[in-house]
């Protein structure tokens, strides 16, 4: 079975807590939710008006207060880049102190990923050895937590398939894994569809998100990501690619998460229609 869910990103312009992003997952029979980390003190946060966690709250504590509302969590986003000079001294360190948080919090998905543009000052072989290094110390603790470590399609290496398929190379090991995103494919100029299906057996999770005509033809093919869906999912020129999708996870018997990331406006329909769009093709979901 597939279960559905969403990233809390999508409430970031509502200058949400992430409280109320549980309150908004029960009223709509969401059981799932994803969220990012927060590694330190950020005073917007710390106000309530971030809708993300902070790995200084007690775990234990968090899951007892998410379990009223009935709401796991799918995967928890420590997506720093792992690409750049600073990976193995920023990021790795925030994504084996998220590790070590999502195995108490009951979570056993972690999501990562590289950076926007290719790192200055290092060639293409110098990079894959710095993430190599990088991914090593991380998988040593991930395997030890039983906690996957995703690498989503998000970069510059990452939205390349050839890229791809050496980094999830780099440990021999099945806690590392694919988030598929179908947003950040498609806006990199690949096909997800056939993302999708080159990466199928390395895939734990899924992040659905569309895209708009009008982005599509300014910025398709020019960058490697976007943060969120503007366009209601289903009603952007990547509905068919995400349809096709569903169907090759349904063929593969595939149960994992549906993670929605579009903007707060327009979640509503965005659910409505994915959730429609299951029925159609008889996926058993949550």
């Amino acid at each position: 079975m597939m279960t559905l869910g969403f990233h809390t990103d999508a409430f970031n312009g509502f200058y949400w807590s992430f409280d109320k992003c549980l309150d908004w997952a029960q009223r709509n029979g969401i059981h799932q939710i994803e969220c990012g980390l927060i590694d330190g003190v950020s005073w917007i946060h710390g106000l309530g008006y971030q809708p993300h966690v902070a790995l200084y709250e007690d775990p234990v504590l968090l899951r007892r207060r998410m379990d009223k509302h009935e709401v796991r969590f799918s995967q928890v986003d420590a997506a720093y880049p792992l690409s750049g000079e600073d990976g193995p001294i920023r990021g790795v360190p925030y994504v084996l102190k998220s590790i070590a948080w999502a195995a108490q919090v009951g979570c056993h998905f972690v999501d990562t990923t590289d950076g926007l543009h290719a790192p200055e000052g290092l060639d293409h072989r110098e990079a894959m050895a710095l993430m190599k290094r990088s991914y090593q110390q991380i998988l040593r603790v991930a395997e030890a937590h039983d906690v996957v470590v995703n690498i989503e399609p998000h970069g510059f290496f990452t939205t390349n398939p050839d890229a791809m398929a050496e980094m999830l190379a780099f440990v021999d090991s099945p806690c590392l894994r694919m988030n598929m995103d179908t947003g950040n494919t498609f806006i990199a100029g690949r096909d997800p569809v056939e993302f999708l299906r080159r990466f199928l057996d390395r895939t734990s999770h899924v992040h659905v998100k569309d895209v708009s005509r009008a982005l599509a033809e300014s910025l398709r093919g020019g960058a490697t990501g976007i943060a969120l869906s503007q366009c209601a999912i289903g009603e952007g020129v990547n509905a068919e690619n995400i349809r096709a999708c569903l169907t090759m996870l349904r063929d593969a018997d595939w149960a994992g998460n549906l993670s929605i990331e579009c903007d707060g406006t327009v979640i509503e329909g965005s659910l409505a229609w994915l959730r429609a769009t299951l029925d159609e093709l008889r996926i058993p979901h949550d």
